[in-house]
């Protein structure tokens, strides 16, 4: 797939500015706080209709504007597809696709895939399971766009329940109560197998993907493993299993849920368990060591995505190779190659080699505008 245009209107520091990619390869430069990473985040959002950097859609419009456009040209193997994405300041966000608008917002989501690889990604090893589940979320909305659907479901049913225990923190054991929260049980335990089954799925086939990129950067001298850890325990991947084994433990968790006001048990406590040579790698060795571990999960993304799409998604590279020494560098550099149309944000055009440089689209952002 390649991305031909962009169109940003009123989003974040842009007021209206027009890109048309002529290479495989574009190099964005600029000093800090220009709108480098501003115009990466249009491109994620256009594909995964989330922001890694978790803004609410109001802080991505334009200070006193009230709404916010991005447009994209994308050409793939089916054709050309133009997709729109409108933000309000006070009101729900639309989608388009070929002009027409589409009443879900699951279906615009496929179109455009892309992997975002940005400095805040290196929290992946070192920081909460947050982070982690939020990571493998985005990657399976694109292997499977119903998945943002089934997490919505999740997510609004595990709000309504909680908001239900903190209302019945007081008069908990009434049997009003207890058979309301049957209910929630239930309805729980119906939309959480269905995250937990995905995420599994998605794991078991990163993880070889993943183990093998890791040995290549590595030399082969760490073992890279990577595990779905379920709150709730996964013996089988069968739907009846799964959701039995929640009842059940919530069940058990119950009072000490009445208790705490929250639950406790769902894909919203889960962990995805990162261990080199069965070492939690948050403890294992040194910072090159944790982004060898990153790199090799966003190589195999790539691949993973680029196996069930059929077509290489588009790699985000923000402020990244700054991060990685000059064998990490070259490793991913060399990875990409003309295979994935890549755009990239930097501060300095020098860490690139003349190769690069010479097949690629260079441009320069300064205050929310670009020139070449």
């Amino acid at each position: 797939m390649y991305l031909k245009t962009l169109h940003l209107r009123q989003f974040r520091n842009y007021q209206e500015q027009k890109i048309e990619f002529t290479a495989a390869k574009t190099i964005l430069v600029g000093n800090n706080a220009q709108g480098k990473s501003n115009l990466l985040e249009a491109v994620e959002l256009l594909a995964t209709l989330r922001s890694h950097r978790m803004a609410r859609d109001r802080d991505l419009i334009k200070e006193g504007e009230s709404v916010s456009q991005i447009q994209a040209t994308l050409e793939r193997q089916t054709g050309i597809s133009d997709l729109t994405l409108t933000l309000r300041r006070n009101g729900r966000r639309s989608v388009a696709l070929n002009g027409e608008s589409m009443r879900r917002q699951m279906d615009f989501l496929g179109v455009l895939n892309a992997v975002q690889f940005s400095s805040l990604d290196l929290d992946l090893v070192r920081g909460g399971p947050d982070g982690r589940r939020n990571w493998l979320d985005t990657l399976l909305i694109q292997l499977e766009p119903i998945y943002a659907h089934i997490l919505q479901q999740y997510n609004q049913v595990l709000r309504q329940r909680n908001a239900f225990l903190k209302q019945a923190q007081d008069a908990a054991s009434s049997p009003k109560n207890l058979e309301q929260l049957a209910l929630w049980d239930a309805q729980l335990a119906a939309t959480g197998t269905k995250v937990i089954r995905r995420r599994d799925r998605a794991i078991q086939r990163l993880a070889p993907i993943a183990a093998a990129w890791h040995a290549n950067i590595s030399g082969s001298t760490e073992v890279l493993q990577i595990q779905y850890v379920p709150s709730v325990p996964l013996t089988q991947n069968q739907p009846e299993e799964v959701q039995l084994a929640f009842l059940t433990k919530i069940q058990q968790r119950a009072v000490a849920e009445m208790y705490r006001g929250t639950t406790l048990v769902g894909p919203h406590r889960d962990e995805v368990e990162l261990t080199i040579n069965q070492t939690p790698a948050r403890q294992y060795g040194s910072q090159g060591q944790q982004r060898t571990l990153v790199l090799a999960l966003k190589l195999a993304e790539l691949q993973l995505i680029e196996e069930v799409v059929k077509e290489p998604p588009l790699l985000l590279l923000d402020d990244v190779l700054a991060e990685l020494d000059p064998s990490r560098q070259n490793q991913l550099l060399d990875a990409i190659q003309d295979r994935f149309q890549t755009l990239i944000t930097t501060t300095h055009i020098s860490s690139f080699d003349s190769q690069w440089l010479n097949s690629s689209q260079v441009l320069l952002v300064n205050a929310g505008k670009l020139s070449s």
